[in-house]
């Protein structure tokens, strides 16, 4: 695929390998790293609308940035057109030029609620949140799955309605509600979509190197890619697909990532966090399965730290 800045209202991101939003992992600490291998935009975790307006201070701490991070994406989620645009106001994201509506979570307490991927079943209330959102005089951006169903593919359609209800940019996760991250993604559906509109146009599903990032542009016509569980397994792949240069440092990274969190989250936390997120970059590592059973055994950061070394100590 070709590198280029990819304009999103009045802002340029860096490149056009996105890092998706993804719930319980892209804190400001993994968004570091994430820029630091050559992501071109990073987002928030999916933030509740409602919790902003009753300031939650659990929803609050999922907007954090640090302020040495790059620009960045605030995604919201919600139904209600006035407490969407509410949030957008709000001074929990003062910090953000650029806001992304959540339009293709598939889990059910959302759908159930109206949001997420439910909107694709309401074109209108789809159209008055976007449209209420860009009063904000931020920058909007919709990311939403191709259709509810194998029966209902609704990509080109929905795509046009964001575009004319003024969003900056979609991303376009090529599957269906139903089949929630399985499966080959919807090529044609994602160009379909592409071909509806004149805004950016960025590709997201079945995204893990950078072969699959150069065939999703090919057959999509796609201005970029997003990456999800790729990047969970090792924010180095941005270095891969981008070619930055950076070389990755398994070891360091992790360190840093914890150093970070600490101040901000906490040692219970950062602990809880990063088991998991440890457990995921040793993917594929000689022994890993054992290791990551002995991660999720540790009961303090210091036992955390020392299995790092003890992981890693062949690499010195």
């Amino acid at each position: 695929m070709k590198i280029k800045r990819i304009k999103i209202g009045n802002f340029e991101t860096q490149n056009n390998v996105f890092c998706a939003p993804l719930a319980g992992y892209t804190d400001f600490a993994f968004r570091k790293l994430c820029y630091a291998y050559g992501a071109g935009l990073c987002f928030t975790e999916m933030v509740s609308a409602k919790g902003l307006k009753y300031n939650s201070e659990a929803t609050r701490l999922l907007l954090y940035k640090d302020p040495s991070e790059p620009q960045t994406a605030a995604q919201l989620f919600g139904s209600d057109p006035e407490i969407l645009r509410a949030a957008c106001e709000s001074e929990c994201l003062a910090d953000y030029a650029v806001v992304d509506l959540n339009m293709g979570c598939p889990v059910p307490k959302v759908y159930k609620n109206g949001e997420g991927s439910a909107l694709l079943n309401d074109f209108p209330l789809a159209s008055k949140i976007i449209s209420e959102c860009k009063k904000s005089g931020k920058a909007v951006t919709v990311k939403f799955r191709i259709g509810l169903s194998e029966e209902k593919k609704i990509a080109a359609e929905f795509a046009k309605m964001c575009e004319d209800s003024g969003a900056d940019l979609i991303t376009v996760h090529g599957r269906t509600r139903d089949k929630y991250y399985a499966g080959e993604p919807d090529y044609a559906q994602i160009a379909a979509a592409k071909a509806a509109v004149r805004i950016p146009v960025i590709a997201n599903g079945g995204i893990f190197t950078e072969k699959d990032a150069d065939k999703m542009c090919e057959e999509t016509g796609a201005d970029g890619v997003m990456l999800a569980r790729a990047a969970l397994y090792g924010p180095w792949v941005f270095s891969e697909i981008t070619g930055s240069g950076k070389q990755k440092d398994v070891r360091a990274d992790i360190l840093s990532q914890i150093a970070d969190m600490l101040p901000v989250y906490g040692e219970k936390f950062t602990l809880v966090q990063m088991r998991k997120m440890t457990a995921f970059y040793i993917k594929g590592r000689r022994g890993g399965a054992e290791y990551r059973k002995r991660l999720f055994a540790a009961d303090s950061l210091a036992a955390l730290y020392a299995l790092i070394d003890e992981i890693f100590a062949k690499d010195a």
